[in-house]
C-alpha cells in the first residue's frame, strides 16, 4: 500500500484529495496537515467523510512527518509550499504539488506574476508540469509533479488538438472562462459571501489573472512558437465548475466534422476527455463531482473562426482529480483508479 500525505487538508481541494483517496484501494491516508484545524477531525470540516473521523489534523512540521509517507500531495496556497516541495523532494520523496510554485518553468515569469522571489530554482527545474494528456511518459519518471491550474486545465486541453493539427492561427487565441466561486478557496472574503455573489456575475482580473503565463508557456510548447492569449476569467454564482469559451481564426477552411474527427482522434486513448457530437455543447452540471473534461466545437463558417467550448470541474479535473490521475500514472497503478466512477459525495 502507498502512504500518502496531505499538506493543506482543510481546503476544498484538500478534502476533494481525502474524498477521493477514500475509494482507493492501493492508497492509506498517513496523515493531513492544517495550521487553523490542528487538533480537529476531518469529518468536523467534513462530515461526509466518515472514514476519517479518527484522522486528525495536525500542524506542517516538515522533519517530523517525512518519514510517515512515501508521497506527499501539497494543497498549500502558492508561496507558501515552496519550502516543503523542495526539502520532501531532496529527502527522496515523490511530490504531488497543487499550487503554482512549480509550475512556470522560468522564474522570472513566476516572480514577475506571482509577485514573490522563487527560492529553490534548481528543484523547479526537476518538476514535471502534470497534464496527463501531453506528459503522460515524464510523469511516469517523476518525482516531483506541478499539478496544473483550473483555468490552464480547461484551455489547453480545448487548443491542444488545433495547435498540435496545425487548425488554427496563433496570432489571436481569445480565452473566456467562468468559474464558480470554490475556485477562490475555503477562506473567509466579504467579495465571495452569499450575498455578493447570488444573483451576480462578473469578470475580475482582467488581462492580469496568474494563470496566464501557465496557458502561455504549454501553448507556446505546443506550436513551437510563442504564443500570447487574451485570457478573461469571470465569476459564477455556484459552487464549482468552469465553462471555457476559446475563440481562434481557423488557418484553412475545414467542415464541422473534419474538426470533431481531429478532436477525437487525438484524445482517442484518453481516459477523462469526451469529445461531444457537433452542435452539442458541455455545460459544468454534467461533469460536477467528476474528473472528465468535456469539449464541445464549432466551426464559424461566416468569420472562419474554430470555437471550442470546455467544462471541467474546478476541484477535480482542475486540482485533486487531475492530482491522483498523476498519483495512479506515477505509481504504475491503473489509471482510472478511484476516479472513474466519482459522484460528488460518496
Amino acid at each position: 500500500m502507498l502512504k500518502v500525505f496531505i499538506c493543506g487538508g482543510s481546503g476544498y481541494t484538500g478534502g476533494e484529495l481525502l474524498r477521493i483517496l477514500s475509494n482507493h484501494p492501493e492508497v492509506i491516508v498517513a496523515g493531513v496537515t492544517s495550521e487553523r484545524s490542528a487538533g480537529k477531525s476531518v469529518s468536523d470540516l467534513f462530515p461526509h467523510l466518515h472514514k476519517y473521523s479518527a484522522l486528525r489534523y495536525e500542524p506542517l512540521r516538515s522533519e517530523e512527518i517525512i518519514e510517515k509517507a512515501d508521497l506527499f500531495f501539497m494543497a498549500l496556497p502558492h508561496g507558501e509550499s515552496q519550502a516543503a516541495v523542495d526539502f520532501f523532494y531532496r529527502n527522496g520523496k515523490m511530490v504531488i504539488d497543487l499550487s503554482a510554485d512549480y509550475r512556470l518553468r522560468d522564474v522570472k515569469t513566476y516572480e514577475k506574476w506571482y509577485k514573490a522571489p522563487h527560492k529553490f530554482p534548481a528543484t523547479l527545474k526537476k518538476a514535471v508540469f502534470g497534464l496527463p494528456e501531453i506528459y503522460r511518459n515524464k510523469i511516469r519518471r517523476a518525482r516531483l509533479i506541478a499539478n496544473p491550474g483550473c483555468y490552464p486545465t480547461g484551455a489547453i486541453l480545448g487548443l491542444l488538438p488545433a495547435l498540435r493539427n496545425r487548425m488554427i492561427s496563433i496570432s489571436s487565441i481569445v480565452v473566456d472562462s467562468k468559474s464558480g466561486t470554490s475556485g477562490a478557496g475555503r477562506k473567509s472574503d466579504a467579495a465571495l459571501s452569499y450575498c455578493e455573489v447570488n444573483e451576480g456575475f462578473k469578470a475580475y482580473a482582467v488581462g492580469t489573472h496568474r494563470h496566464t503565463p501557465e496557458i502561455e508557456q504549454e501553448l507556446s510548447l505546443l506550436s513551437g512558437k510563442e504564443i500570447s492569449v487574451n485570457f478573461t476569467p469571470h465569476l459564477l454564482p455556484v459552487d464549482r465548475g468552469i465553462l471555457t469559451a476559446i475563440y481562434s481564426p481557423l488557418i484553412k477552411r475545414i467542415t464541422a466534422n473534419e474538426a470533431v474527427k481531429t478532436y477525437r482522434n487525438t484524445y482517442k486513448k484518453e481516459p477523462f476527455v469526451r469529445v461531444l457530437e457537433y452542435g452539442m455543447y458541455p455545460n459544468i452540471k454534467n461533469v460536477r463531482g467528476t474528473n472528465f473534461c468535456e469539449i464541445g466545437l464549432k466551426v464559424n463558417e461566416r468569420t472562419n473562426t474554430l470555437i471550442v467550448i470546455t467544462a471541467i470541474d474546478n476541484l477535480v479535473k482542475g486540482a485533486s482529480g487531475q492530482a491522483v490521475h498523476n498519483m495512479n500514472i506515477m505509481m504504475g497503478f491503473e489509471e482510472k483508479t478511484a476516479l472513474a466512477s466519482l459522484a460528488l459525495f460518496p
